[in-house]
Parts: C-alpha cells; sequence; structure tokens
C-alpha cells in the first residue's frame, strides 16, 4: 500500500476561489456587512418589559452574535493567509482594511450590546443567568458585563474603535509593509542571493557557525537601516494603547494583558519568580553547549544551533510521518486530526522567497477548518513549530461542539496545547534515540525550547513592561529601543551569551500586534501549565486524552486559576506548581550535562 504523499502547499480555494481577487470573497464581505446591519437594528431595538422577554431578545441576539463572529473570523483567517503567503501581494493588503474596518464595526455594535448587559440590576442579572437556556454562557456574559462596567460611556469606546481603524491597526498593518521590503543578503555556493527574512531566519540552525555569524551580522544590518521607522511604528502603537488605558483609568499596563488572558497578576508574578530562582542550570547548559560548539562563550546566533557537524534534515513528508508517528503514542483523536491536516492541505509550509517570517495557526469558523502557516526547511526546529500549530489546531477541533462564544479562549491556554504537542514530539524523540549522539542533539534540542521561554520570552517581558513606563513620559527613541532590549536580555539570560540581539525588538512581530497586547508571557505560561498536563499524562498514558480534551473544552469559560484547580487539582497562585513545572525543565539539563561531560 503507497503511503499519502503529503503537500507543503495549503488549499486556500476550498473557502474562496481566486485568492485576493476572489468575486466569492467580495460577496462575502457583503454579506457580512448586511448581517452587521441587521445585528446592529437587533441590539438598538431590543425593548423588554419583563425579564422573560429580556431572556428571549437576548437569545436571539446572541444566534446573530454568533454568526456574525463566524464570518468576521472567516475573512480574517484568509486574508491573514494571503497575506502571509505572499507579502507582496498589494490587494491582501487592501483586503486586510475592509476586514479591519468590518472587524471595528463589530466591536462598536458590541460595545451598544455591553452596554445592555450592564443596564440590568444584579438580582435581575441573576435571574437571566438561572434560565437553562443561557446557563452555558453564564461566565463568557458575566465577563462581558465586568469588562463594560471598566471601560468608558459606549459613544466614548466606539469612537476610540473607530479611530483605530487608520491608527492603533494601521500602525501594526505597517510593521507588516516594512518587514516584506526587508531582504537579507546571503552568500552560499550558488553565489549571492537576498534571503527573506522568514528563509533567513531557518539559517540560524545551520551547523556552520560562520554561516550563523555572517547572517546575524546581515540580519542586524538590514533591520537596522528599518529601525528608524519601526521605531515610529512600535512607538505609535504604545502610545495609542496607552492614551486608551490613561481615559479608562487604568494605570496598570498589564491589566488588560492579564485581563484577556484571565490570570492573576499573582499568578504571574510567582511564575516569574520561580523562574528567576532557577536561572542558573540553564546557564550552566549555555557553558557547556559553549564547550561543545568550540567557542568561550555562546552569541545569540549559536542558541538554534546543533551540537556536532551533522545536521539532521528531514523531507516535509519524513516530518510529517515522525509527527503522526508519536501522536499516535498520546492518543486516537490527535493523531486523527493530524491526519486530516495533512491529508487535505490545511499547512502552507514551502521554502520559498516572499513569505511571511514565522509560523501561525488560524481558524476557519463557518468551513470548521483550520489553517497551518510556516516556512519549513528540514530542521529539528522546523518539525517543532509544526507540532506545535498543530497543538494550536487541535485545540480548536476538540472545542468544535460549543457554542462559538465558548471557544474564545486565552492567549495562555492557547499555547498550553502547542507546547503540550512539542513536547510529545520531543520526548518520544529522545528516549528512542539509537545513538548517544542523537540522544544528546534531540535531548539539546529540548533544552534549548525551555531557553527560548524561560529567557528569551522573559527578556520580551522584561523589554516591553520597561518600554511601555517610559513611553508613557514621551517617544522613546531608537537607540534608547536598543538599550532597553539589551539589559532586557542579559537580565534574562542572567549574562550567559558574549553577543546580544538588540534589534530584537524591531525583528519580533509579536510586539507589533494589535489585538493582543503583552503577547510574551502567555507563552512561557503555556509551557509551564502544559508541563503539569503532560507529567499527568505519561503516568495515565492514553487514556488520558478524554481529560484532555474535557481541560480544553473549559479553557474558555473560566480563570486559568480556576481551570487548573478542577483539572490538575493545584494553586497557581502557589510556587509548588511552578517549581514541580521548572525542575522538569531542569532535570532535562542536568541529563545533558551527564551525557556530555
Amino acid at each position: 500500500m503507497t503511503a499519502t504523499t503529503y503537500s507543503a502547499v495549503w488549499d486556500l480555494d476550498v473557502f474562496f476561489n481566486g485568492g485576493s481577487n476572489s468575486p466569492e470573497f467580495q460577496a462575502h464581505l457583503a454579506e457580512t456587512n448586511e448581517k452587521l446591519n441587521s445585528f446592529k437594528e437587533s441590539v438598538k431595538n431590543w425593548k423588554g418589559t419583563t425579564t422573560e422577554e429580556h431572556i428571549v431578545i437576548l437569545i436571539d441576539l446572541l444566534k446573530q452574535f454568533q454568526t456574525v463572529t463566524k464570518a468576521v473570523r472567516q475573512e480574517g483567517a484568509f486574508v491573514s493567509c494571503l497575506e502571509a503567503q505572499n507579502m507582496a501581494d498589494k490587494k491582501a493588503n487592501e483586503l486586510r482594511s475592509r476586514v479591519t474596518g468590518l472587524s471595528a464595526s463589530f466591536q462598536s455594535i458590541l460595545t451598544d450590546f455591553d452596554e445592555r448587559l450592564i443596564s440590568f440590576s444584579e438580582e435581575d442579572w441573576q435571574t437571566i443567568l438561572k434560565d437553562e437556556r443561557l446557563a452555558e454562557l453564564s461566565f463568557v456574559l458575566s465577563e462581558r458585563r465586568n469588562r463594560a462596567n471598566e471601560k468608558l460611556s459606549k459613544e466614548e469606546e466606539k469612537l476610540i474603535n473607530s479611530l483605530s481603524v487608520d491608527g492603533y491597526h494601521s500602525w501594526g498593518q505597517m510593521y507588516d509593509l516594512i518587514v516584506g521590503s526587508i531582504h537579507i543578503p546571503f552568500k552560499d555556493e550558488d553565489g549571492e542571493k537576498l534571503l527573506s527574512v522568514g528563509q533567513a531566519s531557518n539559517k540560524f540552525s545551520s551547523s556552520d557557525r560562520q554561516v550563523r555569524k555572517n547572517v546575524f551580522e546581515n540580519w542586524e544590518a538590514s533591520w537596522g537601516e528599518k529601525a528608524e521607522l519601526l521605531s515610529k511604528t512600535l512607538n505609535h502603537l504604545a502610545g495609542f494603547r496607552l492614551n486608551v488605558y490613561k481615559q479608562r483609568g487604568w494605570e496598570d499596563t498589564l491589566k488588560e494583558s492579564l485581563d484577556m488572558n484571565r490570570m492573576s497578576r499573582k499568578t504571574l508574578e510567582t511564575m516569574w519568580e520561580v523562574i528567576s530562582d532557577y536561572k542558573q542550570p540553564l546557564v550552566e547548559y549555555m557553558k557547556r553547549k559553549a564547550e561543545l560548539l568550540g567557542v568561550e562563550k555562546l552569541s545569540w546566533y549559536d542558541l538554534d544551533a546543533p551540537i556536532g557537524n551533522s545536521e539532521t534534515k528531514l523531507s516535509y513528508q519524513e516530518g510529517a510521518e515522525f509527527i503522526l508517528e508519536h501522536f499516535a503514542q498520546f492518543g486516537e483523536e490527535k493523531t486523527k486530526f493530524a491526519k486530516m491536516a495533512f491529508e487535505d492541505r490545511w499547512i502552507e509550509a514551502e521554502d520559498r522567497a516572499g513569505k511571511r517570517p514565522g509560523g501561525f495557526h488560524t481558524y476557519f469558523p463557518e468551513s470548521g477548518q483550520s489553517r497551518i502557516f510556516m516556512t519549513y526547511s528540514g530542521t529539528p526546529s522546523n518539525i517543532s513549530t509544526l507540532a506545535h500549530e498543530l497543538g494550536h489546531g487541535f485545540h480548536t477541533y476538540a472545542m468544535r461542539d460549543l457554542h462559538t462564544l465558548n471557544r474564545n479562549y486565552a492567549m495562555n491556554v492557547a499555547e498550553t496545547a502547542s507546547t503540550f504537542a512539542e513536547m510529545i514530539l520531543a520526548d518520544a524523540s529522545v528516549k528512542n534515540a539509537k545513538t548517544k549522539e542523537e540522544k544528546v542533539a534531540l535531548l539539546e534540542d529540548k533544552v534549548q525550547r525551555s531557553v527560548a521561554l524561560l529567557m528569551n520570552i522573559h527578556s520580551r517581558f522584561l523589554f516591553e513592561t520597561k518600554f511601555y513606563e517610559e513611553r508613557k513620559s514621551g517617544m522613546v527613541s531608537t537607540e534608547r529601543l536598543n538599550e532597553l532590549m539589551l539589559q532586557a536580555q542579559k537580565e534574562a539570560y542572567a549574562d550567559g551569551l558574549e553577543e546580544y540581539h538588540p534589534l530584537f525588538w524591531a525583528s519580533k512581530l509579536h510586539f507589533y500586534l494589535t489585538g493582543v497586547p503583552f503577547y510574551n508571557f502567555p507563552y512561557t505560561f503555556g509551557y509551564l501549565f502544559s508541563l503539569g498536563i503532560y507529567s499527568k499524562a505519561i503516568e495515565e498514558g492514553k487514556g488520558y486524552e478524554d481529560k484532555y480534551i474535557a481541560l480544553l473544552k473549559d479553557t474558555a469559560s473560566m480563570t486559568v486559576e480556576d481551570l487548573a484547580k478542577k483539572h490538575l487539582n493545584v494553586d497557581l497562585t502557589k510556587r509548588d506548581f511552578w517549581e514541580a513545572a521548572v525542575k522538569l525543565c531542569v532535570k532535562d539539563v542536568e541529563d545533558f550535562l551527564e551525557l556530555t561531560k
């Protein structure tokens, strides 16, 4: 029997035929606009005299809410895919503006909707929530009501939404345009060429240090040429956000992010405290890696370097089969989902010029399908990224039967499913290693991930919190951004590197995302939280998959503290859970040091 051959290019025509010139997509945008107008009228005409009448109206409005949400997200997902697969697609950039406009209109209508939610007395509100037709949505509806209570008047919030289209969100889109114009010079046996930032970033996992060093120098120079533009972009994004916070009376710049992550500040602080207390083993790992690479101290461009001279490369087909084989050891549902993603061309992984850097997962709710984007060149890191994004996909797949409003999980728990998928692969790979050299390389790849999530992400968090504090007093210069980044990296890496990446603030997309502020700590939370879940899965074997799916289904309808208490019986505000999780990372370091001594 011949195995299925998996395509490395995704299928977008199944949604809207014709790409950015699709007439179907234009028609969909027009239909969405009509749905928005209808929803707007329904919210505007919400009138009731009895609690029962209000319940009936609310049920109907929630159906419309669900329909419009699906339509807007379908369009947003499609445009994200168009922009990512070809950064030179100017038509896709125009479509992004249309979708952003519809999304802003939707948010304005929701401001009116939320205003109605806060108009009820607490007694009437509790009566509404007790109705069995609304019981499943009690958490998300109360969350909307509470958040609305903390915002400005509906007129002011609607004004913010409308101004954000050509202000806030446009600055976010500016980043994409700037990145699209960046090309990194690279020379190999085929001669001089220009790489996209996505292609160039893959070179940092080359076994040849000179290649990594040269790419890094050109990388810094290329980003440096655009630094002033990027500095202005970042400053305006932060300025808009801070002004909104100021008007709402929010002094804490992390308030919005913590609320979005359904997470307390105490949990966040406890997590970072524990990580900071356990940095030394990671520093010891970096020292050992430097010895193995024959250098006195690692530089930024050595962090992803493989140990030894041989690079393990797997074709896309081999990588897919590798993932499916190891997912199967965990559970049938996860394997079934991944197989469907490969067979139905849900993944764009081709290594070609013109693509956006990085990787992402997006969901098309009207079609019930996911799409995954990355640039695959066969490295262990690429396979890890692919598993990571499939983890995101499985999360949405696990929640497919829930009400749309109960599927809006936060960033931190979103990263739980993705890092969990990575760990299945990493652990299985280490255990199945055929030689000591292979085991060392795979274990090192695993420790690399801990360095990325406990040090790199920490540096992003330290940089961003300090930058926002300084931005409150005015524009922060390019030179100062470099200084802040350098300070943050030195602290986060415990002075463990020889050379750092001061322009990281310019090259990292996450600092420029307008939909999600402070998209840094959720990665670390997700990593350590998933370690806790993973240890349970190891204990219980294949039988744990049902419990895992039950946990994923709850991720959008309770706080992370309640989620952890219900499914893991732990208190996230205490050190115990975080120490146990970090110690699993430390154990990998100890194994690595023992194997390489």
